[in-house]
């Protein structure tokens, strides 16, 4: 005798997507501050390395 087995199914979210007491998901001023200084910085960091592979291949 053995029993049939079943996945079980996934479970359901609640209704509403969001609990009332959930925060915001908007980062504070100057955590947006840093971020976009960080990605101008990793934007000029990766030109330089590519004008300076540049440089040397030309040499």
């Amino acid at each position: 005798m053995s029993t049939p087995t079943q996945a079980l199914s996934p479970p359901r979210p609640h209704a509403g997507g969001m609990l009332w007491s959930d925060p915001d998901d908007k980062p504070p001023e100057d955590l947006r501050h840093a971020q976009a200084m960080l990605r101008r910085l990793g934007l000029l960091m990766a030109l330089a390395m590519v004008l300076a592979m540049i440089v040397i291949y030309t040499r």
